[in-house]
């Protein structure tokens, strides 16, 4: 059995990856006129139906895409995407509160920001940008996929992830016609990310 995954090392990732999904949430920003009360809802609903495409796609593989960590990271990276969206929705601009949000979420573990402050210092091993792509590199499949790459490295806490109904779980093991339950599992646990963010950042 793989030993537990430190505190530090998945601050480290959590970290590339706020920074990088920032300026995508940036760019898909929600209609300024939406009434405050609705504002989670929207990244819940209409980033999740676009999103939920991207990260169902692995689901071509059928069950295959269970022995690859390509569905939960690509499904991660994108319901990193909608939580740091909701985020955003509520004022939250500190990193270690954006860090520890996203634990909280995508890996359900708590991190708490006192325990992540001291672990934002860059440490000796982390990912270099020569190993991402340069900066410039902003696109949004790129940037999903640099997101998904980082999450690789913590692969074995994204089980822990918010899933889909079990029925639509069950259709997307299917070779190609996979993709159909992909999508409405992915659509699912998009929806249940922004649902969970939401609740926590309101004290619900």
């Amino acid at each position: 059995m793989a030993p537990p995954i430190s505190d530090a090392v998945v601050v480290d990732v959590l970290r590339r990856v706020d920074q990088l999904c920032a300026p995508l949430v940036r760019r898909l920003g929600r209609p300024p006129e939406l009434p405050a009360p609705e504002r989670a809802a929207w990244w819940a609903e209409q980033v999740s139906r676009v999103a939920a495409g991207v990260s169902a796609a692995p689901r071509f593989a059928g069950k295959l895409a269970d022995l690859l960590p390509l569905q939960n990271t690509v499904g991660s990276a994108v319901q990193a995407v909608v939580v740091t969206g909701v985020a955003g929705e509520h004022g939250v601009t500190a990193p270690e509160e954006r860090i520890s949000l996203l634990a909280r979420v995508l890996l359900d573990r708590d991190l708490p920001p006192a325990t992540v402050t001291p672990l934002l210092q860059r440490a000796a091993g982390v990912y270099a940008d020569e190993a991402l792509g340069a900066r410039g590199e902003r696109g949004a499949a790129r940037t999903l996929w640099r997101v998904a790459r980082l999450l690789g490295r913590i692969d074995d806490e994204l089980d822990r992830r918010p899933k889909g109904r079990l029925r639509h779980r069950a259709l997307a093991v299917l070779p190609v016609v996979g993709v159909v339950g992909g999508y409405a599992a992915e659509h699912e646990g998009l929806r249940r990310a922004a649902r969970q963010a939401d609740a926590l950042l309101t004290g619900r």
